[in-house]
């Protein structure tokens, strides 16, 4: 099969990425904490900012948008996929990661905050909790603390046709 994929320098991209044969291995806060390692150390390499971001327990999904001239966020995965940390998380897994991660290039302000909207409902969508402030790993809480969401935000139903990869 041969993927596509746009290598936009600057741009912001929506990922979803899987755990392997989708197991619970991000439901235990120690491994989240390795993961949000992972994160640190990768940007500490080859910066990127986390527009958006939720960790649930079998994937999370993430907002990631590139420096000026930098479109190379295939490296930014790679690093952080063997990341040791997780790797020994999960040791008795063969891999942490399904093989392949799902992409998308935002292409406008409308396509950012149907994404960002997208991920911080997520957990709400997987009827874990009632209100994405309510999830412990949500970027969410930031954008409440800014005062672009009210924390009660998020209930009820929501169409998000057509995003996401789960």
């Amino acid at each position: 099969m041969n993927y596509r994929r746009a290598f936009v320098p600057g741009a912001s991209y929506f990922f979803t990425l899987v755990t392997e044969q989708r197991r619970p291995w991000l439901a235990d806060a120690d491994n989240v904490e390795l993961l949000r390692g992972a994160f640190r150390a990768v940007r500490a390499k080859r910066p990127f900012e986390v527009a958006a971001m939720v960790v649930m327990p079998d994937h999370l999904h993430c907002i990631w948008t590139l420096p000026p001239q930098d479109a190379d966020f295939a490296t930014r995965w790679r690093l952080m996929r063997p990341e040791p940390g997780l790797v020994r998380a999960a040791k008795k897994q063969q891999a942490v990661w399904q093989h392949r991660y799902w992409e998308h290039l935002l292409r406008d302000e409308y396509d950012f905050i149907r994404h960002v909207e997208y991920i911080h409902f997520n957990p709400v969508k997987h009827g874990v909790v009632a209100t994405a402030m309510a999830w412990p790993y949500p970027s969410f809480r930031g954008y409440v603390a800014a005062g672009l969401y009210p924390a009660n935000w998020g209930r009820g139903e929501m169409d998000f046709t057509g995003i996401g990869a789960e």
